[in-house]
């Protein structure tokens, strides 16, 4: 369980609400989770949250930047609480396991933009793309490697990108 969701509800100035607390729980549980599993997770003990209450939520507190929102060329949104941190994200193109990549200089931002037009970079999203150890050493691996699957209907979040911060 995370440690006082309550606290980092109210820090972010937002209602505690059940249906909040309820996605706080299941993005710990299933880190870069897609929508689809946290509504499922959420519905599974709270049958009463609505799937838009979900999707409400998952907004709600990606904009309070408790939440962080990915979405990696050809797949769906995903989210994790791990945001504020300039970490990257590594993804296999077989499998589309996602994966935590620190950032290699340690501060923001880790890549300085060539001529960002008086532009203040204070963010660089990073994705490295490859094959996950499981998928290279399967005995079915292939060296041929594509990007994901374009999004399915499982994930019909709406929202625009977040600004980069």
């Amino acid at each position: 369980m995370i440690p006082d969701v309550e606290g980092l509800l109210r820090e972010a100035h937002l209602r505690v609400t059940r249906p909040r607390v309820a996605v706080l729980h299941a993005l710990h549980e299933n880190p870069h989770a897609d929508t689809a599993t946290v509504i499922q997770t959420v519905r599974g003990r709270h049958t009463s949250v609505s799937h838009q209450a979900v999707y409400d939520c998952l907004g709600a507190l990606t904009d309070a930047r408790l939440v962080r929102r990915i979405q990696p060329t050809g797949s769906v949104a995903r989210y994790e609480l791990q945001a504020g941190d300039n970490h990257h994200h590594a993804v296999c193109r077989q499998c589309g396991s996602i994966t935590d990549v620190a950032c290699a200089v340690g501060e923001t931002p880790c890549l300085h933009a060539s001529d960002p037009d008086g532009f203040a970079v204070d963010e660089a999203e990073v994705i490295y793309w490859g094959l996950c150890e499981p998928c290279r050493t399967a005995p079915h691996a292939t060296t041929h490697t594509t990007t994901p699957t374009t999004p399915t209907s499982t994930d019909t979040d709406s929202t625009t990108a977040e600004g980069r911060r």
